[in-house]
């Protein structure tokens, strides 16, 4: 990686070329081949961009960690570079089919799609950057000072600690690397152990993915209780509204249940899959989803697509009002900030909607915090911020996603997610979960009063299971 400075060698090119020679005689056209470089180069863009400006990681770990890791030989021959001053990553395999991503203060970074680096400045005038306001030195989760207990007596510290020892372990290094980077467990409303890997910190704001979504859940509630939107509420957009459309009936129940019955196909199956070119080569990502069309009726199957939530946040857009502005600060001031999420991002597309189906960054601290306020049926500190009910309805699972699924949250470990060798399913009836790409997971169970946050970069999936983990934690928890 350069900073600030680019070579393009004439040998580099040729290299290029031969590797993109190949492709085509593989079976791969130029323009399939094109489009899968310019995904590779938006991921690469992208991702070193948040981790640099977002997260505040130094540029060697960024590169080696979040962006190659269990990815060397597909994205070994690209270069990026760097303009901290302006906020600017560019990526590109051997300085052809280059793709720019964007930091903005408070709004994390955006892939310059369709657009200029100078409009996407001008769309954030009038936004302003959060300030922070927590009281550093209160006790978690008013603040950061964490005081876990010295003599245990409602849980078995020996078994804790060896659980959470057990999920920074490397069992199998030379297949599948786990690397968890962060752990907190949560007991009945108090930090009661935690744990970092080596360079990451209890403030860093760390990729979500599609944990993303339920925090999308967590803004529709509010603009339902603020009367904004409805489950019920359809005829979502102009781009549905012709004559004989059916996709007008499409209710956010149906959004937030993943049962529209549109034609995403299944997230990440392929290179051009809808999620990746929706995310990584489309400027307007609501755009492109609201383009699909109906595969099946409204509300008769359940298909988890990251187009759903994409849709919910374009309209949210719509219903916020004040504009562009506004809508930028919406998810701050409505949630981040009364739950004292300081670290907490959502990054918009280069139309400026929130892509919240996978671009949500927070620290672990902060997505426990979100974790305990669902624990806590939308309350927080003695203000209801959901509606009555909302929690209940979103952890009610959705008849056709056979019992794993509610309203943008998990209420079953899915199969996709388990490891082919897991065991028979042996957690809880009344968890729920938010669920991450890469082994992203904050889980929340009731009748134990507790909430589990595990963040890493386990991308093969065989390197990390979920589900023993939160088994070895409750252990000590019976």
């Amino acid at each position: 990686m350069a900073e600030n400075s680019r070579s393009i060698s004439a040998k580099r090119i040729v290299i290029w070329l031969a590797v993109a020679a190949g492709l085509a005689g593989a079976g791969y056209g130029a323009w399939h081949t094109g489009k899968v470089i310019a995904v590779a180069s938006s991921f690469y863009a992208k991702t070193l961009c948040s981790s640099l400006f977002v997260s505040g990681m130094e540029a060697e770990a960024a590169v080696s960690e979040d962006v190659l890791a269990d990815m060397r030989v597909g994205l070994r021959h690209w270069d990026a570079t760097v303009d901290r001053e302006r906020g600017i990553v560019e990526a590109s395999l051997f300085g052809l089919g280059g793709q720019k991503a964007l930091y903005r203060p408070g709004l994390g970074c955006t892939l310059v799609l369709d657009t200029t680096v100078e409009t996407l400045q001008m769309q954030a005038s009038g936004y302003e950057v959060p300030v922070p306001s927590r009281q550093p030195n209160a006790l978690w989760p008013e603040g950061e000072r964490v005081d876990a207990p010295a003599t245990p007596v409602e849980y078995d510290a020996g078994k804790l600690k060896a659980a959470i020892d057990d999920a920074f372990s490397e069992p199998k290094p030379e297949r599948a690397l786990r690397r968890t980077h962060a752990v907190v467990v949560v007991h009945k409303g108090r930090i009661v152990a935690e744990r970092y890997a080596q360079g990451i910190t209890p403030d860093m704001a760390r990729p979500g993915w599609s944990m993303g979504k339920s925090i999308m859940g967590a803004l529709v509630g509010i603009l339902v209780k603020d009367d904004k939107l409805q489950p019920d509420t359809n005829d979502l957009f102009p781009e549905w509204r012709g004559e004989g459309d059916q996709r007008k009936s499409i209710t956010v129940e149906n959004l937030l249940r993943m049962t529209s019955g549109l034609d995403f196909d299944a997230p990440h199956a392929r290179m051009l899959s809808d999620v990746r070119t929706m995310l990584f080569l489309k400027g307007d990502s609501a755009a492109y989803a609201k383009s699909e069309s109906l595969v099946d009726p409204v509300g008769s199957t359940f298909f988890y697509a990251s187009g759903s939530t994409t849709l919910l946040a374009s309209a949210m857009r719509d219903v916020v009002p004040g504009g562009q502005a506004a809508y930028f600060s919406f998810p701050r001031k409505a949630l981040f900030e009364p739950l004292g999420m300081e670290s907490a991002v959502l990054e918009p597309d280069a139309a400026g909607t929130f892509l919240a189906p996978a671009f949500a960054y927070a620290s672990a601290r902060d997505w426990a915090r979100l974790g305990l306020f669902y624990l806590a049926d939308g309350v927080w500190q003695g203000k209801r911020l959901l509606p009555r009910g909302w929690v209940g309805k979103q952890r009610t699972a959705t008849q056709q996603s056979g019992g794993e699924y509610g309203a943008h949250l998990w209420v079953r470990i899915p199969a996709f997610l388990r490891p082919s060798f897991a065991n028979d399913y042996r957690l809880p009836d009344d968890g729920f979960y938010m669920l991450g790409h890469d082994g992203q997971m904050v889980a929340m169970f009731p009748s134990q009063d507790l909430v589990v946050v595990r963040l890493g970069l386990s991308r093969r999936r065989n390197a990390w299971d979920h589900e023993e983990f939160l088994y070895q934690v409750l252990e000590a928890f019976r």
